[in-house]
């Protein structure tokens, strides 16, 4: 598939078929993560797939976060939906920074910076996995809400350092349209000679 086709069809799938994901493609997209560019090619990434029946713990421990969350009044914005979509799918991939740290315990500047250059990386590792699921016919979701069951998650997973994000992966059982983008003029601007 040609790359800038893949970016352009990418999108966030939230609906998902009752289909395995074969072993092969699930390799082939952590093989893709670990191709991106790394500052300092520290590697910084670490990945636990969650896959069978485990996806229902998983699910079930998102769902104590919301909870919990919803008890203090706190803002849970798109969470249940996250979480309906997570169980739907057939594998999701935790993401952390193996060199950091939880993000409201305390940094010095340096670990700042580190952490900085890292979160670029597993950044860059994401989006690859998203981008060769596109080119394998799989639908993924870069997941941010699993913030709200952090500790219990990440405890879960039996996982050290920092938990960046998730994705899900499954085969797609909607097709949503492009969502709105800024044009161009509205996000860059050009410093050359000739201006």
């Amino acid at each position: 598939m040609d790359v800038l086709k893949a970016i352009a069809g990418r999108r966030s799938i939230r609906k998902f078929k009752d289909k395995p994901i074969p072993d092969e493609a699930i390799q082939a997209i952590l093989t893709a993560a670990i191709q991106a560019p790394s500052g300092k090619n520290r590697q910084p990434w670490r990945f636990v797939v969650v896959t069978g029946d485990k996806c229902a713990e998983m699910v079930r421990i998102m769902r104590e976060g919301i909870a919990e969350k919803e008890a203090r009044e706190e803002d849970i914005g798109s969470t249940k939906g996250t979480a309906r979509a997570m169980e739907e799918a057939p594998v999701t991939v935790f993401v952390f920074n193996q060199h950091g740290v939880a993000p409201w315990l305390e940094h010095s500047v340096d670990q700042t910076f580190k952490d900085v250059v890292n979160l670029q990386s597993i950044g860059a590792a994401i989006q690859n996995m998203a981008l060769a699921a596109q080119g394998l016919g799989i639908g993924s979701l870069w997941i941010c809400d699993v913030f709200c069951a952090y500790e219990e998650l990440q405890e879960w997973l039996g996982e050290e350092g920092q938990m960046v994000a998730a994705m899900s992966f499954g085969y797609a059982d909607e097709s949503p349209g492009a969502r709105p983008r800024k044009p161009i003029r509205e996000v860059a601007r050009w410093l050359s000679d000739n201006t």
